[in-house]
């Protein structure tokens, strides 16, 4: 049996980069025939997208734009012109399997395609098999991520039972009865199921793989899981977004999803990072059905060097790291990390920067800490703060820092200030 869910995952490197970057041109002619995309990518040449620094390039959408223009546009178009599936009397060539709600509400559409977030790679690095049964405790109701698992384990061959959330002692009896392979849901919820089957003497020993999501989930946990025979692995996916990275047996990091462009930026930006440095995951997806292009994903990640022990070839990243949608209220005003980095922006002696808003309630103090490659030019300190309350229409402090020397771990702004 392979131990690889197709051959896409031990290309050489190059090959894959190449049959990426070979289907940008395609992928931005399909975004750009949509609605939003028009305007978002408004005079770029679809043909010329062919390299990552001409995608880099190209601005990051945000989920707070997806959201406005779901607002602005329902009536007419639910998903804000951002999808070229629907289900309505619209300039459409295919239409929507299914829509759904996600908080916001932001709504998403599913099409017929077989598999359509790609969960099933995942699952089959999570050691899901042909026949198994699956028990699936993501939800069913509004939001996709029960369907989102379920399309996966289909197309893996897994026969399914669709737990959803919450009811603990109907799923124990069905775990009981039916005997499962796998789990797919929280890590949370599957702890509880562990200890309540142990408190109520309810055996499910069949349960032998899980496939996490939706939390963190950490080693201590996943060592708890495999003291009690569950070897729990962990994917990295959004209702957008589809699969964007997953969990090997080789416990080091998350390996990239083949369908997507994954990029780290410095967060508050589009500026790719140096890899090893931590930012912000920017998706770009090969889903012609809902073509995003740079969906900023708001998780701070990094790519981890060299190759996955397992021998998939395609790069990794840490797994998540934090948020990148930072902002902090100093004297009434909010700062948000895209101000600092137009700061930075606007001066290329600078590497890397962090604000630190200190002091007590009503006594905020701001200082921006910067990396400097080579010592301190006359009057940049000066300089800088000039643009610092240029850009946020605050006055701060400024301090240089030697390169290396700032916390390699994505944050822009750091809220030290007491609240006692």
């Amino acid at each position: 049996m392979s131990n690889f869910h197709d051959a896409l995952e031990t290309r050489d490197p190059a090959q894959r980069e190449a049959a990426l970057l070979a289907a940008l041109p395609a992928q931005v002619r399909a975004a750009q025939a949509t609605g939003a995309f028009v305007e978002l990518l408004a005079g770029v040449d679809a043909g010329s997208i062919t390299s990552r620094a001409a995608l880099a390039a190209l601005p990051v959408t945000r989920k707070s734009q997806l959201l406005e223009r779901q607002r602005a546009h329902i009536a007419s178009d639910p998903f804000g012109g951002f999808s070229a599936l629907g289900w309505r009397a619209l300039p459409r060539a295919r239409s929507a399997q299914r829509v759904y709600q996600s908080p916001g509400p932001i709504y998403e559409p599913e099409s017929a395609a077989r598999d359509y977030w790609r969960l099933a790679r995942a699952l089959f690095a999570a050691g899901l098999r042909e026949g198994d049964l699956v028990h699936n405790c993501f939800s069913y109701h509004l939001t996709p991520g029960g369907l989102m698992m379920e399309s996966g384990a289909l197309a893996l061959g897994c026969t399914v039972f669709p737990g959803g959330v919450g009811n603990t002692e109907l799923q124990l009896q069905a775990m009981a009865e039916l005997k499962p392979d796998a789990y797919i849901g929280t890590p949370g919820f599957l702890k509880i199921l562990v200890e309540k089957a142990a408190e109520t003497g309810i055996s499910i020993a069949s349960l032998k793989k899980a496939l996490l999501g939706g939390e963190a989930f950490p080693p201590s946990l996943r060592d708890w899981l495999a003291e009690r025979g569950i070897a729990a692995y962990q994917c990295y996916a959004t209702a957008d977004l589809g699969l964007i990275a997953y969990e090997t047996s080789a416990r080091e990091g998350l390996v990239l999803d083949e369908g997507v462009i994954v990029e780290i930026v410095r967060p508050g930006s589009g500026d790719p990072v140096a890899d090893g440095d931590v930012g912000e995951v920017v998706v770009t997806t090969l889903n012609p059905d809902y073509p995003l292009i740079r969906f900023g994903t708001g998780d701070l990640s990094a790519v981890l060097p060299g190759r996955c022990p397992t021998g998939r070839t395609n790069a990794r990243i840490k797994g998540w790291l934090g948020r990148a949608d930072q902002t902090a209220k100093v004297r009434g005003m909010f700062v948000h990390a895209s101000q600092i980095a137009e700061v930075v922006k606007r001066h290329p002696e600078l590497l890397r920067a962090r604000l630190v808003v200190e002091g007590e309630m009503a006594e905020d103090r701001m200082t921006l800490f910067a990396e400097v490659a080579h010592g301190e030019p006359d009057g940049l300190a000066e300089r800088v703060a000039v643009t610092l309350r240029d850009v946020t229409k605050l006055r701060g402090a400024v301090a240089f820092k030697h390169p290396g020397e700032l916390a390699n771990d994505g944050k822009v702004i750091e809220d030290a200030r007491s609240y006692r």
